[in-house]
């Protein structure tokens, strides 16, 4: 029976049996008893299914991975300990020393910094591209040691809305899969697999958690893109790995091939495993994420709409709102809302911003987003502060750029606080 999201994120995941938790129970074990060397043997000869150390697996983190999995109508998903652990993950898992990722220009600070810093201290080029980009210029930005394209449903925090279609059909012709954070949308707004990515992550700490509890990450696997045909870019995949007395991946676990890779080696040698009280508060959050997404999105579209009118605003950038430059793009990736971040420039610079966070009242200077209390910041002197003025207009964020992530309080008090410290600032 197909289930709504709904029903999913209640019950998805974890179907208890008779006498057992209801709740998705906490192991809280480092380690897993076996009766033989043997039968823990065929676990680390990727032999059977269980568990044997938590560094790679634990059942609590599963279950609550199965759930976002069935989010995203993915086949198979893993959590990580960060967002920008999966995000590393999804990439490194396909690429090497040598190896080139075209990748949207208008993603995230720390995911930029990545790519264009650590990453390429390995070996590993990235082309940024702007999303707005021409079919023509896209595949220009190929080359023939392409391993990936990376892109976000919606930036962080210029808020664009990425051509998801367009980017898919670009990296298949290229023979290669589309990887698609999609931390602001979630899959209550939009699945991206539908429109054709392959791998999907997620910073499980921002609207999947909702409180600002608990830091985690998440990658689903869409099981849309066929490693076998394309055997010759994907060696780590369509190959034996010595390391696992010579398994193939994609031939020995269909379906799961980069998520199994993707636990089996950089699981075991980074260890950046999600804790299991971290999944069982992330669990919690994912019960109540239908519920709460609307109202993020109520919200953020109430705030943009007050600002887009107030004098002091220079330029108000949220998809879901008539007249902004990605509404078109919105509505089609984004019927039902987008998210609760709303990003503005004040008439004044940097510290007209500044002037006007410090006035707010209930919104709180956090280097966070996208929970039930309402934050902001400015990116250029936080997030995005380790990148260049000519990197920052690349991204799309201005000096003077305000990021708001309007939580769940009553939309007419956020816009009464973002009002009395206009009226300050």
């Amino acid at each position: 029976m197909a289930l709504k999201l709904d029903t999913i994120c209640v019950q998805g995941g974890y179907t208890p049996g008779n006498g057992e938790p209801r709740q998705i129970p906490i192991i809280q074990s480092t380690t897993f008893k076996y009766a033989t060397s043997e039968d823990m043997g065929k676990l680390f000869d990727l032999e059977a299914e269980g568990y044997f150390y938590t560094r790679l697996q634990n059942p609590t983190n599963d279950l609550v991975a199965a759930k976002i999995a069935a989010l995203e109508g993915g086949s198979a998903a893993m959590l990580t300990s960060a967002g920008q652990a999966a995000s590393f993950f999804s990439l490194f898992n396909l690429c090497s020393a040598g190896d080139h990722i075209v990748s949207s220009s208008t993603i995230y600070g720390g995911t930029f910094n990545l790519m264009q810093v650590t990453m390429a201290r390995m070996g590993i080029e990235t082309t940024f591209v702007n999303p707005d980009c021409s079919p023509e210029e896209l595949n220009a930005a190929f080359r023939p040691n392409t391993k990936c394209v990376f892109g976000e449903t919606i930036a962080n925090p210029a808020l664009s809305v990425l051509d998801i279609e367009l980017f898919a059909n670009a990296a298949h012709a290229h023979g290669v899969p589309l990887i698609i954070d999609n931390t602001f949308a979630t899959p209550i707004n939009c699945r991206p697999g539908e429109w054709g990515a392959d791998i999907i992550t997620h910073s499980t700490t921002k609207y999947m958690d909702g409180h600002g509890a608990a830091v985690g990450g998440a990658i689903v696997e869409m099981n849309s893109f066929d490693w076998m045909a394309h055997a010759d870019k994907f060696p780590g995949l369509c190959t034996p790995d010595e390391s696992y007395h010579g398994i193939t991946y994609a031939e020995r676990f269909p379906g799961k091939a980069f998520i199994t890779k993707c636990t089996a080696q950089l699981m075991r040698d980074f260890g950046s495993i999600q804790s299991p009280i971290n999944a069982f508060i992330l669990n919690l959050g994912l019960e109540s994420l239908h519920v709460r997404m609307p109202r993020h999105c109520e919200n953020g579209l109430a705030v943009a709409q007050f600002l887009s009118q107030h004098p002091k605003i220079e330029r108000v950038s949220y998809p879901s709102l008539p007249g902004d430059r990605f509404y078109s793009a919105a509505q089609k990736y984004l019927p039902h809302g987008s998210c609760g971040v709303v990003s503005f420039e004040i008439k004044g610079g940097r510290s007209a911003a500044e002037g006007f966070m410090k006035q707010l009242r209930l919104a709180a200077i956090e280097t966070h987003v996208a929970d039930a209390r309402t934050c902001c910041l400015c990116p250029a002197a936080s997030t995005h502060r380790q990148m260049t003025d000519e990197q920052l207009a690349a991204a799309g964020v201005p000096a003077g750029m305000v990021r708001m992530s309007c939580g769940l309080e009553a939309k007419e008090d956020l816009i009464n606080d973002i009002e009395q410290a206009l009226a300050k600032a």
